[in-house]
């Protein structure tokens, strides 16, 4: 998920995420301060990875979609990570309520939450994050390199920004 297109070979920050996650949550300064270094150079692409423990996750990442569809898919994104608890509590209604708080069509949002029109997407990206090793969230991956936040977010800034330095330095050759 990416709300606004990079240029083409932007090097790609892949962050597995579940949004019923606190340390997720806690990558968020992170993930802001990689967007505000590198704004359009970096594309930042949201990947889904539901855990089963969290039983509102996968309901999250289908909204996530629905907000990126219309328009504000990292905007929810962090809203509802700011709010994992109430997540917790009150599952699907503060989906929509989060929605309807972002000035985002919140009928839709309980449609497209019944209708399941997102699911492959949110299936597919969970598949592929098994593929690759993915075992828990946030994970990161870029360069090839994959990073786990979910043990621990030291350093990780400090990492993604070394990689996305070469990259970046790489391409400009």
């Amino acid at each position: 998920m990416n709300d606004s297109p990079a240029p083409t070979d932007a090097p790609v920050l892949e962050v597995w995420c579940e949004l019923q996650c606190p340390d997720c949550r806690s990558a968020l300064d992170d993930l802001r301060a990689l967007r505000a270094r590198y704004g359009d150079r970096l594309e930042l692409r949201l990947r889904h990875f539901p855990l089963e423990k969290h039983k509102h996750a996968f309901a999250a990442a289908q909204a996530a979609e629905e907000a990126l569809e219309q328009g504000k898919g990292w905007e929810y994104v962090e809203a509802v990570l700011g709010h994992v608890e109430k997540l917790d509590r009150e599952g699907e209604p503060f989906l929509v309520e989060v929605a309807r708080e972002l000035g985002l069509d919140a009928e839709e949002f309980d449609t497209a939450l019944v209708d399941g029109r997102h699911i492959l997407i949110v299936d597919a990206d969970q598949a592929e994050g098994q593929a690759i090793g993915v075992t828990g969230t946030p994970t990161y991956v870029i360069g090839g390199e994959r990073l786990d936040g979910g043990k621990s977010q030291e350093g990780l800034r400090e990492r993604v920004t070394e990689i996305a330095d070469r990259l970046l330095a790489e391409r400009e050759q």
